[in-house]
């Protein structure tokens, strides 16, 4: 179990946003925090303290105004911390090796492998092929539909018919090397996590301890942040966003940066 730091940018700002509450219509999100503070600084930060394996998430989408802003905000950061961050945000198997290229350890994608809601399978081959599973996190961000978790795609505001699964898990895990998933519903609102997903990873991860799984969304507190430790029997990583006090909240980085 460790900490992965994070870095969502939205129309080219340094952000922590509600996550349900993204639209691409207006480029509009509720928003915890914006930063004056550059990308690159927040990746100078990680990289002198050693935390490696964070992400970096573009928020925008690729016909947005604020689009290419935000992307090099991205770049920017990617420049200051080679091989230490993953980025997500509009991955194709067409640009996943220039972000490599331009210093990312690993690129994030959903939409991508995904078509009228449905897995596209020729596409995840195409994007394996072009990169290698070694360099590919699956987002499965996930929000609950009569009882059950789908995976969101398109910046978590459309469903697919994708549940979350162990089943899915093993599934998928043929295609990458490691998994992040944001229980979108929690994200952002420090109100806890969503207690049914984590411990549903966490049982996965007892049965496939080789691929790393980052849980995101809702841990608010040290004591949620203790309750995710017991729930996931410190079998997962998480991230912590808008509860951070890099960025407005309560939770201590410099303890979390100690492990």
């Amino acid at each position: 179990m460790r900490f992965r730091p994070c870095i969502d940018i939205h129309n080219g700002k340094v952000k922590q946003i509600v996550g349900g509450s993204l639209r691409d219509e207006g480029d509009s999100a509720r928003t915890n925090f914006s930063s004056e503070l550059g990308a690159d600084y927040y990746a100078r930060l990680y990289r002198e303290d050693g935390l490696k394996g964070g992400h970096i998430i573009m928020l925008n989408h690729a016909g947005s105004g604020y689009y290419e802003a935000t992307r090099q905000q991205a770049l920017s950061a990617l420049a200051a911390y080679p091989d230490g961050m993953q980025i997500g945000g509009g991955i194709t198997a067409e640009n996943a090796a220039g972000y490599l290229e331009a210093g990312a350890s690993h690129v994030i994608v959903t939409s991508y492998v995904f078509r009228d809601g449905a897995f596209c399978r020729r596409k995840m081959e195409k994007l394996v092929s072009e990169v290698g599973k070694e360099h590919i996190v699956l987002d499965l961000s996930c929000r609950k539909r009569s009882g059950e978790y789908y995976v969101v795609t398109e910046r978590w505001q459309k469903f697919t018919d994708m549940r979350v699964t162990t089943e899915t898990l093993t599934e998928l895990a043929a295609y990458c090397g490691e998994f992040l998933i944001h229980g979108v519903d929690a994200e952002g609102k420090r109100s806890g996590m969503e207690e049914e997903l984590v411990y549903m990873l966490g049982e996965w991860k007892e049965i496939r301890q080789d691929i790393p799984v980052t849980y995101a969304g809702g841990i608010g507190s040290a004591e949620d942040l203790e309750r995710f430790r017991k729930i996931s029997e410190e079998k997962l990583d998480f991230t912590i966003g808008s509860a951070l006090d890099l960025f407005g909240g309560n939770i201590p980085y410099e303890a979390l940066k100690k492990g």
